[in-house]
C-alpha cells in the first residue's frame, strides 16, 4: 500500500501537467494567510501544512501571537485562583488551587503542601 507523501519537485510543473503526476505527489507551496484578529499576514509553511494535514486539521485562521493571546485569555491569564484553607493534618493555613468544600458537604480533607508531599512519599 502506498502512502500519500509530499515531495519537492526539482523542476517546474505546469498546471496542465499536474494531472499527469502520480497521485502520491502532492505539491504544497507556502501560503500567506491573513489573521482574522489582527489582520497581519503570516506564512503557513509547507511543513506546517503537512503536519496539519497529517492530524486532519484545517489551516490556522490566526497568527501565532493571536493564538497565544487567546490561549492565555482562555486559561485566566496564566494565573490560577488560589483559595484559603486549613490543613486537616497539621492545622496550618495554606492556599490551594481549588475551592475546598467542608467534609460534611462531601468534600475531602485538605492538606498543606508539606503534609501532602509527606503523604505522597
Amino acid at each position: 500500500m502506498l502512502k500519500t507523501a509530499s515531495f519537492r519537485v526539482p523542476f517546474v510543473v505546469y498546471e496542465k501537467e499536474l494531472s499527469l503526476l502520480p497521485s502520491f505527489f502532492t505539491l504544497m507551496a507556502d501560503q500567506e494567510i491573513t489573521c482574522r484578529d489582527c489582520g497581519a499576514t503570516f506564512v503557513f509553511t509547507e511543513g506546517e501544512q503537512e503536519f496539519y494535514a497529517s492530524k486532519d486539521l484545517s489551516a490556522p485562521q490566526r497568527c501565532k501571537a493571536c493564538r497565544d493571546k487567546r490561549k492565555t485569555d482562555r486559561n485566566g491569564g496564566g494565573q490560577r485562583q488560589m483559595h484559603d484553607a486549613v490543613c486537616a493534618k497539621c492545622g496550618a493555613s495554606c492556599q490551594v488551587p481549588f475551592k475546598p468544600r467542608p467534609v460534611e458537604e462531601g468534600g475531602k480533607p485538605v492538606l498543606c503542601r508539606e503534609c501532602f508531599m509527606a503523604e505522597r512519599g
